[in-house]
């Protein structure tokens, strides 16, 4: 066991619709299905206006890139405006902007006042909300279920989203045929209403933020040194990004697939889909069983290497007969291995940053589809559509076989409460002054100096992903057994943030390990930059 890590306690392995017995989490999940139905059925829609407006090909695919570019580029500030700012008003934001863009659009398609620009523009906007909400979302599952329900939550959570992907664009498709592309928006516009009534009736506990609010910028600099001093999440970043520059080529080419080889209408298509979401509901009831027995990394592993098989098999054997029942598969593997990894990035993420990191996990997910249905588009038109689902499909399979041993998941439950061994600092009268410099003098016997300075290692860690800029451990040359930690913060408030709010059991834990192989307890000094700043003339 490393210092960083926890066994879990022994307890009974919640049912895999534990999470439904909730009645806020029931509410949230059904009022997200209906939105997600109604944001897919919205793609068909605004994929059929643009055409109707007289775009060419070029500007009808420009109707995803107008959905998804918001997202790449806003989400990871958007995640830390979820960890400074109640998150509940900032999903009501979200859904807000989704709902207002969706009512223009409905409005400027009905008076036929509607052009290709303020179509991608609207479509633009809303792409802004799900950036807002995106983050957000992901980071209340834990206050919704306790730890112990997080994976059957985000199964679910997985189920609402590939079965929203198999209904929602064959409804879109009916309701175009019914009453015109407006009836797609209108439907989406409704679904919204649904999330802002739950979320306006939820009585969500406020944050605790004895410090304030952090400010935007600085927040966004926290979160990524925070995600680049955790090994393990960073670990669940890298497997998403395997699964997913690969993954993403079936649902890139499988309407190619559809219309080309298989020879199948709007019907046969929708019959694809629908395949996978039956899969994905299928995986609900199978995958928590699996994890018990095998635990993360082997069912992350088994479910990448089938889902590369049966895509390959679709591409080789296009035959429809195989390609259905191969979906299915897919639609499990799919569910498994984005649900395994997705509660994972949860359960390994404190409270007090935990959308902002999130956010880098939607951002891996998105460029990774973004990537995956450029390239693999392109070699398909390069090399033909076997080729562009054999190849990431062998590669997929490489991947997930060097993964397992390179980059391995945990599962046992980190300990992210708050929590600190740290005296209070003493005060100033401006704590936005610094830089600061935190000494600690350890003194630790000869016999001890290797495990000590290992144990320091995760205390490094520990002190980066906490808010320290610069951090090292240094032995005194004239005096055996001496040792200095220093690290820098960029401020005296931000050092109080580390003191008082970011502070966890798992930094307990290190800096524990660390104290057990010290002769005393360690002395701290605060050092405040003594400069006084440049002043004009």
């Amino acid at each position: 066991m490393t210092p960083e890590t926890a066994p879990p306690p022994a307890a009974a392995t919640p049912s895999t619709w534990a999470p439904l017995r909730r009645a806020t989490y029931r509410a949230v999940w059904s009022a997200q299905f209906a939105s997600n139905i109604g944001t897919w059925a919205q793609t068909v829609g605004a994929q059929w206006a643009m055409g109707d407006l007289g775009g060419g090909a070029l500007a009808v695919s420009l109707v995803q890139a107008a959905t998804t570019l918001p997202v790449f580029l806003l989400v990871v500030p958007f995640g830390a405006v979820g960890d400074i700012l109640d998150r509940r008003r900032v999903l009501l934001s979200g859904q807000a902007l989704m709902l207002a863009g969706s009512l223009a659009l409905v409005l400027l398609l009905g008076a036929g006042a509607a052009t290709p620009a303020s179509l991608l523009g609207l479509i633009a906007v809303m792409g802004v909300g799900q950036a807002l909400t995106m983050p957000s979302f992901q980071a209340i599952q834990p206050e919704l279920v306790p730890p112990a329900e997080i994976r059957q939550a985000a199964l679910l959570n997985s189920v609402n989203v590939n079965v929203g992907r198999a209904i929602g664009p064959a409804l879109g498709g009916a309701l175009i045929g019914v009453a015109g592309p407006q009836a797609a928006f209108a439907f989406n516009a409704v679904s919204f209403l649904g999330v802002l009534l739950v979320l306006w009736r939820w009585r969500r506990p406020a944050d605790h933020r004895p410090l304030g609010a952090e400010h935007v910028l600085t927040a966004v600099r926290t979160g990524a040194r925070y995600v680049r001093s955790s090994p393990l999440f960073s670990r669940v970043l890298v497997r998403s990004a395997l699964f997913v520059a690969f993954g993403s080529t079936l649902w890139a080419l499988l309407p190619a697939l559809a219309r080309g080889p298989l020879h199948l209408g709007a019907g046969g298509y929708g019959v694809l889909l629908g395949s996978l979401g039956v899969g994905a509901v299928t995986g609900a009831f199978v995958v928590p069983a699996l994890l018990r027995r095998w635990g993360s990394n082997t069912v992350i592993t088994s479910a990448t290497l089938a889902y590369a098989v049966v895509v390959a098999l679709a591409a080789l054997v296009p035959v429809t007969a195989v390609v259905v029942p191969a979906m299915l598969v897919a639609g499990m593997g799919w569910m498994a291995v984005l649900s395994t990894l997705n509660a994972a990035a949860q359960l390994l993420l404190p409270a007090w940053t935990r959308a902002r990191a999130l956010a880098y996990y939607q951002l891996v997910f998105m460029g990774g589809q973004a990537f995956g249905a450029v390239v693999w588009g392109a070699v398909a038109g390069w090399f033909g559509l076997a080729v562009a689902m054999v190849v990431p499909s062998a590669a997929m399979v490489l991947a997930a076989l060097v993964a397992v041993r390179a980059v391995p998941l945990t599962d046992r439950r980190l300990d992210t409460s708050p929590a600190s061994l740290w005296d209070e600092p003493p005060p100033v009268d401006d704590p936005d002054r610094g830089p600061v410099l935190v000494t600690v003098e350890w003194r630790v016997a000869d016999p001890e100096a290797a495990a000590f300075t290992t144990a320091m290692r995760a205390v490094g860690r520990s002190r980066r992903r906490t808010g320290a800029s610069r951090w090292g451990l240094f032995r005194d040359q004239g005096a055996p057994g001496v040792y200095l930690e220093a690290f820098t913060v960029d401020t005296w408030h931000e050092h109080l943030r580390q003191h008082v709010e970011r502070g966890t059991g798992v930094d307990v834990l290190v800096e524990q390990r660390a104290r057990d192989l010290a002769v005393e307890p360690p002395r701290v000094r605060h050092l405040l930059w003594a400069e006084p700043p440049i002043t004009a003339g």
